[in-house]
């Protein structure tokens, strides 16, 4: 008797998981592909719900002002990949896009280049910048790695403080690949990367130091909310996260082993993350669980921005999900 309540308690506890599961699984996202000439997107940035951009291969920018129902090419004047977007208001944004970094005053009706990487600055190598933020109008940072050939030989960290006119190069602990930077206050900032770096900084992004990640994968992409609680996303389904700002990252368990490529949480409780093959996961809680969702695709995907009510997710092809509660 014993035994067979056992059982059933487990049954009921089982029945009620998979309840809770199926209810966060409810997906809510929808696809378009716009015209990109089949380039693939790599960067999404929403200024607010209407007003968003999306970048990527050949240097294609594209941009909406009614949430993503119609979109209208912006050239910027590269034919370089573009791997990252970023306003720092509704007027002022940049684009990272090769070695170099384009600039808008005036809301992306024009671009220009403010600033160029030349290989002469690091010994013939060959630069290229992934992630940029800014902390207010003048101070900003962007990451990226120097390359002979197809090997990747050193990282690039560099900071501005005066707006974008002029970068300074920084020397970072480690010669591994820098790909995403996030900040959340004036002080506090993470770098992610190759081989499991994670760099944090506690004084404006002046000097940086290694924080310990227990893992050897590269990691894509970072997100704090606070200057406590953080996650990171990486290859072959790596989730991390903190609760101490990094002074220990625990491994999460993933549903998938797929590379995972981006990570947003909207608050405390609701984060999400995309990946190749068309992977979209969500947590309910913190991100201790994360449950698969429908995206009804298999292409990749590179990028998200996610807010309280929509998000976004863009990919391989033009593709672009999008999100509504």
């Amino acid at each position: 008797m014993k035994r067979k309540r056992n059982e059933k308690m487990a049954l009921a506890t089982t029945m009620i998981v998979l309840a809770a599961a199926v209810s966060i699984a409810q997906s809510g996202w929808s696809s378009k592909r716009i015209g990109s000439g089949g380039k693939d997107l790599n960067a999404v940035y929403f200024i607010d719900s209407k007003e968003g951009w999306v970048a990527g291969d050949g240097g294609f920018v594209s941009h909406t002002q009614d949430g993503g129902a119609t979109w209208v090419e912006r050239p910027i004047g590269t034919e370089h990949s573009i791997n990252d977007i970023y306003f720092v208001g509704k007027n002022s944004g940049f684009v990272l896009a090769g070695g170099s970094i384009f600039a808008t005053d005036d809301g992306g009706h024009t671009w220009r280049e403010s600033y160029r990487f030349s290989p002469a600055e690091f010994e013939g190598a060959t630069p290229e910048l992934y992630s940029l933020r800014f902390n207010g109008k003048k101070r900003g940072w962007v990451v990226g790695s120097l390359s002979r050939g197809d090997v990747v030989v050193n990282s690039i960290l560099a900071i501005t403080r005066d707006g974008g006119a002029t970068w300074q190069v920084l020397l970072a602990p480690t010669k591994q690949e820098l790909i995403h930077i996030d900040f959340v206050d004036e002080k506090r900032g993470w770098i992610v990367g190759a081989n499991g770096a994670i760099l944090h900084t506690n004084d404006a992004g002046e000097t940086w130091t290694r924080q310990k990640s227990d893992v050897t994968v590269t990691l894509y992409h970072v997100d704090f909310r606070n200057e406590k609680q953080g996650w990171t996303a990486g290859e072959r389904g790596t989730i991390l996260t903190t609760n101490n700002g990094g002074v220990v990252w625990s491994k999460v368990t993933s549903p998938v082993s797929t590379t995972l490529l981006s990570v947003q949480f909207v608050n405390e409780n609701e984060g999400w993350i995309v990946g190749r093959g068309g992977i979209i996961l969500r947590s309910g809680d913190g991100g201790r669980i994360w449950v698969e969702q429908e995206s009804n695709t298999k292409r990749n995907l590179y990028a998200l921005f996610m807010t309280k009510k929509s998000g976004w997710a863009v990919g391989s092809d033009g593709l672009i999900l999008r999100y509504e509660r």
